[in-house]
């Protein structure tokens, strides 16, 4: 089989190094025709006018570049949407002063009902006051009701459900059994560490299901008792398949950044585990966006709900600078990338891009300016994305190159520039990526190429 494997891959190595050649001829031709043309736009005139490194500009990348850079256009070999987002909505030059935001009055946790061993873990980990979505929805999630919560990214919408659940849960433990469903690995194991820091030694036990983790493992799990399950839809469907779960005794559902969940072709899944859930009393769906094509589907999930915005569901452009950049072509817009990741204030660096071969291609372009840069998309490994991420979160690499798996709630402190290397393809996911900067407050800054 391994023989035969070989034979079958030849003509496609040859067929790539003759395209590759083409490319690179192409793109050689192309940019001396733009030199030819005149001037550049003049925002790449304004970006790299100053600039002392732009000629150490590394000419062997660009053969590299210019392979990565012959599809561009919105495109890489038509294997994502092209963007239509308008470009003005990407802009904001103008950060609000901090006197001129409306001041929220919020309770202090100490003024809720909460159970004094949780309210003693919330003292340790720093907390004092509760958020604009977290005071909103503390009384209809611990009275039981469906809701639906929508808060800008940051605004503690992980504490929102957890803090609540975990309160009646102590009030009875053979009750109130509770499944979190969200969009991302990352995203899960996050929600799952907040859970451990808020019910520590109070004998409440969860357990985290997600791809790329041994199946035998997440068994084991399975043996024991668990009160809330936290997971992707994937890896709870798999757990049911193989009669390892049972939901019958669950009978609270959190879905975590619902509108991603759906927009990545999730419902059928969603639907599949719900439908286990034969005690279900309580629907819980909390995002950063709302997307009303999404109305009737959520329609089909909850019967009864009530509706929390704390925001309408839009980008919070208050405290993020938002720029534009329209380099001419993608060897322009390496090299202006570059130059920008070697500013001082280009501290700590989320780069999207919208494919996994993108991600690879760019991180390899930026390794061999040794900058400080990994990667994390669906082909990497779960013990690497979760290694990728510590190292990014602890400062030991300056730039992390990511898809979307990055964007879905991913607490990462003081990032200080989101760069989009392409225009995502909707706007939800433009304000999700743009969300990683800018939180708690803080002053934040994302970049747009185009």
């Amino acid at each position: 089989m391994r023989e035969k494997n070989r034979k079958s891959y030849s003509p496609r190595k040859k067929n790539k190094v003759e395209r590759e050649r083409a490319i690179e001829s192409h793109s050689k031709n192309k940019k001396n025709e733009s030199s030819e043309g005149g001037k550049s736009s003049k925002q790449g005139e304004r970006l790299n006018s100053g600039s002392g490194r732009r000629k150490k500009f590394n000419p062997r990348s660009k053969s590299s570049n210019a392979r990565s850079g012959s599809r561009s256009g919105g495109r890489s070999g038509g294997r994502f949407k092209k963007s239509e987002l308008d470009p003005s909505m990407m802009v904001n030059t103008t950060i609000k002063p901090k006197e001129d935001k409306k001041d929220i009055q919020t309770r202090t946790f100490e003024e809720l009902n909460l159970n004094p061993e949780l309210q003693s873990r919330i003292n340790k980990k720093g907390f004092v006051k509760t958020t604009e979505i977290q005071d909103k929805t503390f009384e209809i999630v611990s009275e039981g009701k469906s809701i639906i919560g929508i808060a800008n990214t940051g605004t503690g919408k992980t504490g929102a459900f957890l803090i609540p659940i975990i309160d009646r849960i102590l009030s009875n433990k053979n009750k109130h059994k509770t499944i979190v469903l969200v969009p991302t690995r990352e995203l899960a194991q996050q929600v799952e560490q907040e859970f451990k820091s808020l019910s520590s030694g109070l004998k409440i036990f969860s357990s985290c299901f997600i791809g790329g983790t041994s199946i035998n493992k997440d068994i084991d799990k399975l043996r024991r008792l668990n009160h809330v399950i936290i997971g992707t839809p994937g890896r709870i469907n798999d757990m049911i398949n193989r009669r390892a779960l049972k939901l019958h005794d669950f009978s609270k559902v959190v879905l975590d950044e619902f509108d991603t969940m759906l927009d990545m072709g999730f419902l059928q899944e969603v639907q599949k585990i719900i439908d286990q859930m034969h005690q279900r009393n309580q629907t819980i769906l909390f995002s950063a966006t709302e997307n009303p094509k999404q109305q009737n589907i959520i329609d089909n999930l909850v019967k009864q709900y009530e509706k929390v915005r704390v925001s309408e569901g839009k980008a919070n452009t208050d405290n993020i600078y938002q720029e534009v950049i329209k380099p001419k072509d993608d060897i322009e817009k390496n090299q202006m990338l570059v130059d920008l990741l070697r500013k001082k204030e280009f501290k700590k660096v989320l780069i999207f891009s919208e494919t996994k071969r993108q991600v690879s291609k760019l991180c390899n372009i930026l390794k061999k300016f040794e900058l400080r840069v990994d990667e994390i998309h669906g082909d990497k490994s779960q013990q690497y994305r979760s290694k990728a991420i510590q190292k990014f979160k602890t400062g030991s690499i300056q730039i992390m190159v990511a898809t979307d798996v990055a964007s879905r709630g991913i607490d990462i402190d003081n990032i200080t520039h989101v760069i989009n290397y392409r225009v995502p393809s909707s706007r939800e996911s433009y304000i999700h990526r743009i969300g990683r900067t800018g939180r708690a407050g803080k002053e934040g800054n994302a970049i747009t190429f185009i």
